[in-house]
């Protein structure tokens, strides 16, 4: 096992992290900007270090200050946490190479899974059901348009490096393909210093489902019950629930078992996730997404497993301690982001002046944020994720919506009442809903 690990990013997730590692018996330095410095997470650590300006680029992206910071503390593994530099396969490289276990896959893995149009080139070969599109990157709006008249409009463009929605524009028409090419390409250039984009057919309204699965170095994979992502708007998650209202034993063992060809395919090691789109009884592999998610939560709670004590174990060489029969669904649970935005979605800057978090039976909260911190404009807008469970989806939704009117922030905008709409709307406590629910809610 690690004896000194650096976390580096910031917020709730590295609060989690260390939390994990203190657990576990593993010393933690944390990595802060000068905009984070006085964060009480960094005091939770064993140590901390600052390693830049508040602008991302300076610090949580400056990977030579990050390797000295693991360096000059002696540390002998990094975290990345999610975003910032956890599927950033030059990372990964740059730590082999000073001797610093990367806690997740290794480069090579991370540089196919987060190159979307070659994986997808690399499952369709092995059988595995795909959405038409193009077969890799699409080399210029012309292209693109050729492809759409083959598959059939509407297509999405997308970026085939990154993911939080950047870079991608649905096209219904073809007078509107070189318009969204361009715009695609450029923010996609912008997020992920990678213009690449790939065309796929827009699949209308399907169910977003996740797998969850964990792999140790022997090639050994498991897959837990899925998460239902299906709830976003502009192709960003809002809420998501595990397990799915609408998947039924049949259909999550096929999707299990092709998560695992998967991340067998790619060589994969500790814990990832699996993405597809599910239309009725039909499914058809999205991406890989190499590292720890947002929600993983949701899967916690629903199998009773932690899953970041395990990824930092398989990281360090450890062997699966389950096999697939001992994965059980014991629970249901739902998770909402709380972000700091206003109406229209935008983020909202500012202090927060009071705080008040919920509790009680069946509530988590993972926020690193406390009374008078302030949401920088530099950073994500995400205050803090409420996970409830319950006996059963209703148990686990009633509870949600108790620690919503608990939860208190003042000082800036949130989507608060965007939850509490959401979870009171007929076709969501049914179970009813696609990836298109929040545009079409009343």
């Amino acid at each position: 096992m690690f004896k000194k690990v650096l976390v580096a990013n910031r917020g709730e997730i590295a609060l989690r992290i260390i939390r994990a590692l203190r657990e576990m018996g593993v010393k933690s330095v944390a990595v802060c900007s000068e905009a984070d410095k006085d964060n009480f997470y960094c005091g939770l650590a064993d140590d901390s270090i600052c390693i830049g300006p508040a602008a991302a680029a300076s610090s949580y992206l400056n990977v030579s200050q990050i390797i000295s910071a693991a360096l000059v503390k002696k540390c002998d593994a990094v975290h990345p946490g999610y975003g910032f530099l956890a599927e950033n396969p030059h990372f990964a490289e740059i730590c082999a190479s000073y001797g610093l276990s990367f806690i997740g896959p290794s480069a090579e893995t991370i540089a196919l899974a987060g190159q979307k149009a070659d994986i997808i080139d690399l499952v369709k070969r092995k059988k595995i059901p795909v959405v038409p599109g193009s077969k890799g990157v699409v080399a210029n709006a012309a292209e693109a348009k050729k492809i759409a008249a083959a598959i059939k409009y509407p297509v999405i463009i997308k970026a085939t490096a990154g993911g939080g929605g950047k870079g991608m524009r649905i096209v219904r028409s073809e007078k509107d393909i070189e318009q969204a090419f361009e715009l695609a390409g450029a923010e996609a250039k912008n997020a992920f210093s990678n213009a690449g984009l790939y065309v796929e057919k827009y699949i209308e309204a399907p169910r977003h489902i996740e797998i969850q699965i964990a792999a140790d170095k022997k090639g050994k994979v498991l897959y837990f019950p899925e998460r239902d992502c299906s709830i976003q708007r502009n192709h960003q998650k809002v809420l998501e629930e595990g397990p799915s209202p609408q998947i039924n034993a049949k259909l999550r063992k096929k999707l299990g078992e092709t998560a695992c060809r998967v991340a067998k395919l790619v060589n994969y090691t500790t814990v990832g996730t699996v993405e597809f789109l599910v239309s009725k009884n039909d499914f058809y592999f999205m991406e890989m997404n190499a590292r720890i998610q947002v929600e993983h939560p949701v899967t916690e709670f629903v199998s009773d497993i932690d899953l970041m004590k395990l990824q930092i174990a398989l990281a360090a060489g450890e062997d699966l301690p389950l096999n697939q029969d001992d994965v059980k669904e014991i629970c249901h649970a739902v998770e909402c982001r709380i972000n700091s935005e206003d109406e229209n979605y935008m983020p909202s800057a500012g202090k927060i002046e009071r705080l008040i978090l919920p509790g009680g039976p069946g509530v988590r909260v993972d926020t690193a944020m406390t009374n008078g911190s302030e949401i920088s404009p530099f950073y994500d807008s995400m205050i803090a994720k409420i996970i409830t469970y319950g006996r059963d989806r209703a148990e686990a939704i009633e509870r949600m919506k108790r620690a919503l009117l608990e939860l208190k922030i003042e000082g800036v905008t949130t989507n608060i009442a965007l939850h509490q709409k959401i979870l009171r709307n007929e076709n969501f406590v049914k179970g009813c809903y696609t990836t298109d629910f929040i545009g079409s809610m009343k």
